[in-house]
């Protein structure tokens, strides 16, 4: 009886500890959704559990679970690139379903930058004035091209009147000089897409495209960026791929509501395999595009892919790009200006509105000439900026013991193309273009020989720009090997970049006369006084005599190979320093050649024409050989000192060079002694700055002092050569704001003194700088779903001089953009996009440098086109 007693007295033990262990080990299961405001589902959003080892991620749905929560009072944090950390304390006590809305977030001065640094590292630790960008941000700008993207980023001035390519882009008071961007580059992951940014008729714009691939753009001005990459002094833009790591598409097309235009676009990421990822994705687009070319100025498109893999200590990436499209190259526009220099009163000219008019039209189709190979050659006016590129390439990076790191991102392209567009080199009156052939010279319309007489009785002789890009390949491959010393705080980066960019592009410039009109301008004939044909069909001259002939062929080939080093260092939580060293030494090989004259039968009709007594080619007989090598050093030094988790300053000056590849090819210098070629020019630049975040956003503020050595490069379009040093101080201020969970701010500004330091201009500011650019772009979601969204851009300038002689003003200006998106279901949305709603006539760049004043003018001027209207239907998958 007392056995039986005991075991139960055990038996009453084990059952209540049993009971004790149930009671506080009670275990739940939580689960929910993830959205951003717009209602759409987030994958790969990180959900974890406070303070334990519990966590997980959103599945391609959005949707999460954690099982086995212990009981009790839990805080879940949901975190998600690009968003505002969320975090919810509740009490669990039974299984619970938790959903998560992430709001964008715009104090992104934590988020991790990779460009132009040789560690990836939080931008309010980083001692370089960077800009992100995100798919979004740059859909709110509502651009047209990809230079129009630049607009916003405080710093840089971006004249993106030229359509879909050829812009030309400047940084803190950097001289444009001839075109391009010769002080900026343009990469795609890390990688320059061509060596330099200012080729004649070949700028890195016109072989970039933005499309669903892009997940970020990077900007820096100046900093590190003149010892990280190679010409590239006053800062870098970089566009980041999407690499499939979070699984997703997206599928759109739009339209043109009041042009012409049609594109469509779709990519998709996802997982594989274990730690295997892939992404794709690409467009096509055909139309008229926003001004009335005549004919389908824009068709062609893009696709690009990459798949990469995952290892315990690394990645590699393999990537591609496959791109051949078609855009018009809009010149300068005939425009009416009176008043003073100093006060001009810019219009239409009558019969031609600038903003929505073109030089292109179906009368002048096709422009013909001599090859370099001297048989006739036969370009399509509709062809206008023909890039073609097939590229592919690899990073590889890995994690290697004892603190070391190898990195080494390399990339093939093969690129060429061609650049066809008509250029008015002179807009004067019919009477006057009739008397420069000859007195008692008369006009008539080519297309039925009636006499000229248009109501504006203007005519243009135009230089069409026919550029054949023969092979632009180039070879890049950036290799880096780091070592940290974690006691130390210590980093040392040792890189070697290598690279071999051709130039081969030959040029077959043919004249014509034109009437101003736009509505398919009629081209013009000219008979002498006997009455003798003196053009045909419109074409005056196989050549350019007006400009001296500037029929040229260029074979080149540049052989860059630069070390460098960086050094950083961690003296304590707060202070960093940086440091770093870079030798560019170049190796230039080949030939280029000017023209010649000869008689040809180019119609092969068996009779030569006055315009065949006299037909410009390439000089192949007599080219110039090119042999020579420069180097030169840039250097970096700056600092960071973190004040406390939301401010910081940063210091820094640095010094870097520029090459210079055809621009120098013109001079008759000896091209085979590089002591004796301005191969390279220098930039000197210092600058201070502050970064403030807030609970609902940022300020990021820098002061900066730059000093340009420029040895002078050669500008077709003014047939001269630009030498000029330069001064600049500025001041940048970059900002966004939530106000709430519907209404955010984001804007910037630029305030840029510059000025001419050297030559005939001196102490005159540098043309086309304006004092102040600026940019403000509100964004409201509403409806009770938020899935709702309407913003506006403001983007504006002060007014500029046209040239370095500081006569002529150009008028400042302001860009009104605007969108509205509707949700219309899940993954489903409208946007209507406006462009320029106020139809404003922005002048970026005027030929002339002066007029007479208190009469009317006519100047050659780009203005940006005017208003457009689009709409796109997407879906997000």
């Amino acid at each position: 009886m007392k056995k039986i007693t005991l075991w139960r007295k055990k038996l009453a033990v084990v059952v209540a500890l049993m009971l004790f262990q149930f009671t506080f080990a009670q275990t739940a299961t939580i689960s929910g959704t993830v959205k951003d405001l717009n209602g759409l589902t987030l994958p790969s959003v990180n959900i974890q559990i406070q303070n334990t080892s519990k966590n997980t991620v959103t599945d391609s749905e959005g949707k999460y679970q954690i099982t086995n929560v212990p009981y009790g009072e839990l805080t879940i944090v949901a975190s998600y690139v690009g968003s505002k950390t969320e975090t919810k304390t509740v009490t669990v006590d039974g299984n619970l379903t938790l959903d998560f809305i992430l709001l964008d977030e715009a104090t992104t001065l934590e988020d991790v930058v990779i460009t132009g640094v040789v560690n990836p590292r939080a931008k309010i630790k980083s001692s370089i004035s960077i800009t992100t960008m995100d798919a979004k941000q740059v859909e709110q700008a509502a651009p047209r091209s990809t230079a129009e993207i630049f607009r916003t980023i405080p710093g840089i001035r971006s004249e993106s009147s030229g359509g879909e390519g050829n812009s030309n882009i400047s940084v803190r008071g950097v001289p444009i000089s001839s075109g391009g961007s010769k002080y900026l580059q343009i990469q795609e992951d890390g990688l320059p897409v061509l060596l330099f940014g200012d080729i004649s008729f070949a700028t890195a714009d016109i072989f970039t495209r933005f499309d669903g691939n892009v997940a970020r753009i990077e900007a820096i001005r100046g900093g590190s960026a003149s010892t990280l990459t190679s010409n590239s002094p006053g800062g870098i833009i970089n566009f980041i791929s999407k690499t499939g790591k979070t699984e997703g598409g997206t599928m759109s097309s739009s339209f043109g509501l009041d042009y012409g235009n049609f594109r469509t676009d779709l990519d998709y990421g996802a997982k594989i395999g274990e730690g295997l990822y892939f992404h794709a994705g690409g467009f096509y687009r055909t139309g008229e595009g926003v001004r009335n070319t005549g004919f389908n100025a824009n068709n062609g498109g893009q696709v690009k892919f990459n798949i990469t893999k995952e290892f315990k200590s690394g990645s590699v990436t393999i990537f591609s790009k496959f791109l051949n499209d078609r855009a018009a190259a809009y010149m300068p526009m005939p425009v009416q200006v009176s008043g003073t220099n100093a006060n001009p009163k810019w219009g239409n000219v009558p019969g031609f509105d600038a903003t929505t008019g073109a030089l292109q039209s179906i009368y002048l189709n096709h422009n013909v000439g001599l090859g370099t190979d001297g048989s006739v050659r036969r370009a399509n006016v509709a062809d206008g900026m023909n890039p073609i590129s097939r590229s592919i390439g690899a990073n590889v990076n890995f994690d290697l013991e004892d603190g070391w790191k190898i990195t080494n991102n390399g990339r093939f392209s093969s690129n060429s193309g061609g650049f066809i567009a008509p250029f008015p080199a002179q807009v004067a009156s019919g009477a006057s273009i009739a008397e420069s052939f000859g007195t008692g010279s008369t006009l008539s319309y080519a297309t039925d020989g009636t006499p000229f007489n248009s109501a504006n009785g203007l005519v243009a002789r135009i230089h069409m720009f026919d550029v054949q890009l023969n092979n632009f390949d180039n070879f890049m491959n950036d290799l880096r090997i780091t070592k940290k010393f974690d006691k130390a705080g210590l980093g040392v980066t040792m890189g070697y970049f290598k690279s071999i960019q051709n130039i081969s592009m030959n040029w077959m410039w043919n004249s014509y006369l034109q009437e101003v009109s736009d509505n398919n301008p009629r081209l013009i004939n000219v008979n002498d006084a006997s009455g003798n044909p003196l053009t045909e069909n419109g074409l005056y001259a196989y050549g350019t005599p007006f400009w001296g002939n500037l029929a040229r062929n260029y074979d080149t080939q540049y052989n860059v190979s630069a070390p460098y080093l960086n050094i950083s260092l961690d003296v304590s939580d707060k202070l960093s320093l940086e440091g770093g060293l870079r030798y560019d030494m170049g190796q230039v090989n080949g030939s280029f050649a000017g023209g010649t004259s000869t008689t040809y039968d180019m119609n092969n009709d068996g009779v030569i024409s006055v315009p065949e007594q006299n037909v410009f080619g390439v000089d192949t007989a007599n080219g110039t050989a090119v042999d020579y090598d420069y180097d030169f050093v840039s250097y970096t030094i700056g600092g960071n000192y973190l004040i406390n988790e939301q401010q910081s300053v940063f210091a820094r000056i640095s010094k870097g060079g520029s090459a210079k590849a055809d621009r120098i090819l013109f001079s008759g210098l000896n091209y085979l002694d590089g002591d004796r070629i301005n191969a390279k020019d220098m930039l000197a630049q210092a600058e201070i700055g502050y970064k403030q975040k807030f609970s609902k956003g940022y300020v990021f503020a820098t002061l900066f002092q730059s000093q340009t050595t420029e040895e002078g490069g050669f500008e077709a379009t003014s047939n001269s050569v630009i030498e000029n040093d330069y001064k600049s101080i500025g001041f940048e201020l970059e900002t966004a704001y939530n106000l709430n969970a519907d209404f955010d701010l984001r804007g910037g500004l630029t305030y840029t003194k510059s000025e001419i330091s050297s030559g005939d201009n001196q102490g005159n500011e540098a043309r086309r700088q304006p004092k102040l650019m600026y940019n403000f772009m509100p964004t409201y979601r509403f409806s009770k779903q938020k899935n709702n969204s309407i913003g506006v851009s403001f983007i504006g300038q002060t007014k500029a001089f046209a040239q370095d002689s500081n006569e002529l003003v150009m008028d400042g200006f302001v860009l009104l953009n605007s969108f509205v998106e509707f949700g219309i279901t899940k993954g489903l949305s409208l946007n209507v996009a406006g462009n320029n709603l106020l139809d404003t006539l922005a002048i970026t760049e005027v030929e002339e440098g002066s007029i007479t004043e208190n009469t009317t003018n006519y100047v050659r001027a780009r203005p940006f086109p005017g208003r457009s209207v689009s709409m796109t239907l997407s879906y997000k998958f």
